[in-house]
């Protein structure tokens, strides 16, 4: 062992960092303090970045079938997913983070032109109209059909990571992290005029009828990746790859989650 030791954890650690410049530099900072190791010898990952390069960085490991448990840092703008940069300590804090269990969406989506694509999304799956025209849409949860026909901008599914993101700023609900629930929030309703969403058990699965595809196209997002022209969306919850996310104890998620119900 060399002379950047492994700490009272013991835990192997890897670091991946946003292409910031602050980013970059807190990472050259923390890679002569501490012993690192690449992702596929690691037992948990360190970010630095913003709340998108975690997403991403949570992402990458659902798309490599290995996931770790990861303390991020911020040093973007927001950071709701994140805990305070600060480069002392850091095998302490990992040693002593409350973990905090994520479970990722699954968007199965089927293109006009018949193409299928499963892709998981942690904070929400969200359609989306690409012209002017509203979207039409049918929604159907259960296999029932609730509303034959949304006219709106959108509408998105979150999970309780999200229903503070996306979500929120669309007027849904916040949920606390184990409510076990999922918000359906439409974006910008026209029709029906009184609906504002519904809150549903996350074992609940969710599916959209893009109705007039062609001239009414739409698009689904999962989290940042999109897929154009859709005719069907299927959202459910994917309890077969859950997340672990690293907090300090004073700034862990569900906190933060239940405070912000508080914040005008």
């Amino acid at each position: 062992m060399n002379d950047r030791h492994r700490g009272v954890s013991e835990r192997r650690m890897a670091l991946v960092a946003s292409p910031t410049e602050a980013a970059q530099a807190a990472a050259t900072a923390l890679r002569g303090a501490y012993e690192w190791h690449p992702v596929d010898q690691a037992d948990m990952v360190v970010a630095l970045g913003g709340d998108g390069f975690m997403l991403r960085a949570l992402h990458a490991m659902l798309d490599r079938h290995r996931i770790l448990p990861i303390f991020g840092m911020n040093l973007g703008t927001v950071g709701f997913l994140m805990n305070e940069w600060k480069s002392a300590l850091l095998e302490q804090r990992v040693q002593n983070a409350k973990s905090i269990t994520v479970l990722p969406l699954r968007m199965d989506a089927e293109t006009v032109d018949g193409e299928r694509l499963s892709i998981p999304a942690i904070n929400e799956v969200s359609l989306l109209r690409e012209t002017r025209e509203t979207a039409k849409i049918e929604v159907v949860v259960n296999d029932r059909v609730v509303l034959p026909e949304l006219v709106c901008d959108g509408v998105l599914v979150a999970t309780p990571a999200g229903s503070t993101a996306y979500n929120l700023s669309a007027q849904g609900p916040i949920l606390p992290l184990e409510s076990s629930l999922l918000a359906l929030t439409p974006i910008s309703p026209f029709r029906p005029r009184r609906w504002r969403g519904a809150i549903l058990p996350d074992k609940t699965p969710i599916s959209f009828r893009v109705l007039d595809a062609t001239k009414r196209p739409v698009s689904a997002v999962a989290d940042q990746r999109e897929v154009r022209d859709v005719a069907m969306v299927r959202v459910s919850m994917d309890r077969t790859s859950p997340l672990t996310l690293l907090f300090d104890p004073e700034h862990a998620l569900d906190d933060r989650i239940t405070m912000e119900q508080f914040t005008v």
